[in-house]
């Protein structure tokens, strides 16, 4: 018998501002993650945002919890469902007069219901572009310097 295959992923950009200022963008976009429908369709032991705001340890946003909270460097968010057991961990780290933003994925898919699972949004690609959607929507999130427009 084979276990559940291991999916493991970063998908990264960089933002022109410091990391305390795409901190609070990074949070903003968390709590915006998973579409409650979606999350309650597909059993997520997280389904409703709950717990500390900001978010720390312990809060949830439909579809993860946080599980470990470093601000402005560090958030890492757990979840489970019954297709995938997952971890979704964001890094921020300073580049230059800038930060790298980086999304790391770590999911399991037990069963066949996950084999299958796992070839509907993770081999299809689907995953891919989600991922790489919630890191561009992070750095939208980011005010724009004035000096940049211009004035």
């Amino acid at each position: 018998m084979v276990g559940p295959r291991r999916y493991r992923d970063v998908r990264a950009t960089a933002i022109a501002a410091p990391p305390d200022v795409v901190w609070r963008a990074l949070l903003d976009q968390v709590e915006v993650l998973g579409p409650a429908r979606y999350v309650r369709l597909i059993g997520c032991r997280d389904t409703v945002a709950e717990g500390p705001r900001p978010l720390a340890v312990g809060s949830a946003v439909p579809g993860f919890r946080v599980a470990e909270a470093d601000p402005p460097h560090e958030l890492v968010l757990d979840g489970v469902h019954r297709f995938s057991v997952y971890t979704l961990t964001f890094r921020l780290l300073p580049d230059g007069a800038g930060t790298r933003v980086e999304a790391h994925t770590d999911a399991t898919f037990p069963g066949a219901l996950g084999a299958i699972y796992r070839l509907l949004v993770i081999d299809s690609r689907f995953h891919k572009l989600a991922t790489r959607s919630i890191v561009a929507r992070i750095r939208r999130r980011v005010p724009v310097p004035h000096d940049h427009l211009g004035r």
